[in-house]
């Protein structure tokens, strides 16, 4: 009997057990002594939540009230105007359908960067090939590239394929990133043991098959992070999509600045879309909230 689902369910488990003896000194040596975090801990972290939240409560503070009471200076507290300012983006942008082209564009984006990047991460950090450090060193490099140095020959060749204005020219520059490649490449390298690749290979497992029963899952963690913030990236990109999509065909970014008239901005309109915006790329981080934890927290012990 074939024993690769035995070593597919021990992949997780060899992953934390790794991480666990290179850890394990710190312990040892008392370096690794817990200590109750102190007032100071505790107030930098308010600190820094307040930041991150002040954002979204100062667009929500502003598009719950009207031009004529911002005339008069931004209140403290929320007004009871949002959802007529909701209305008003509703009927001014094609909202829905942004939201749909956006849902899209971002789900196809980050589950194709997860694939890619895995597998891509996989070979690099457990296969041995001629040339594989410099073809990484390689494709880290290109992080270091602008992305506007190739605006003009990448809109070039979605013109002359015929893809301008469709959601291809939007998807399909973004398949495989340079930063997820080293993201999966870095966390495979100590995540997975080699003695599981070994002992597949031994079971008579393809490469493939190995990568599928045992790295991929070894992989969740990194992937489930490497998704989600693929997904936000993409959902908030907002200059390509203005550059290659119709006005008539827009994703969320590109449809609320067309809430910017040419003479006068209702700012209030325009924040009460932008938290519409957001409301998803918050509901999906509480539902990944715990995947999120996991991989920081891996990253922190692998570190």
């Amino acid at each position: 009997m074939s024993s690769i689902p035995v070593i597919e369910q021990t992949a997780g488990k060899g992953a934390a057990r790794a991480a666990a003896r290179r850890g394990g000194g710190n312990h040892r040596t008392g370096f690794g002594a817990a200590r109750r975090p102190g007032f100071a801990t505790y107030g930098f972290l308010g600190a820094v939540l307040l930041a991150s939240i002040f954002p979204l409560y100062w667009s929500f503070l502003v598009g719950s009230h009207d031009n004529t009471v911002l005339s008069r200076g931004i209140p403290l507290l929320p007004g009871g105007n949002f959802l007529a300012n909701a209305a008003k983006v509703f009927d001014s942008i094609p909202f829905w359908k942004a939201m749909g082209n956006s849902l899209i564009v971002s789900g196809v984006t980050a589950a194709s960067v997860v694939v890619f990047s895995t597998l891509a991460g996989f070979a690099f950090a457990k296969l041995r090939f001629r040339g594989s450090k410099a073809l990484l060193v390689f494709v880290i490099a290109t992080m270091a590239v602008p992305t506007q140095l190739g605006v003009v020959p990448l809109f070039i060749v979605m013109s002359k394929l015929g893809w301008t204005g469709s959601l291809w020219a939007v998807i399909i520059p973004g398949l495989v990133t340079a930063f997820g490649v080293f993201w999966m490449t870095q966390y495979l390298r100590d995540a997975l043991p080699d003695e599981l690749i070994e002992a597949a290979r031994m079971d008579g497992a393809s490469m493939i098959q190995t990568f599928w029963h045992i790295g991929f899952p070894a992989a969740r963690p990194a992937a489930a992070m490497l998704a989600l913030f693929t997904f936000a990236a993409t959902w908030t990109n907002f200059f390509w999509p203005f550059i290659v999509l119709d006005p008539s065909n827009p994703t969320l970014p590109v449809a609320l600045q067309l809430l910017q008239a040419a003479h006068f901005v209702d700012y209030s309109v325009v924040l009460a879309g932008a938290v519409l915006a957001t409301v998803p790329l918050l509901l999906l981080f509480i539902a990944a909230g715990r995947q999120l934890v996991s991989g920081i927290m891996q990253g922190a012990v692998k570190g």
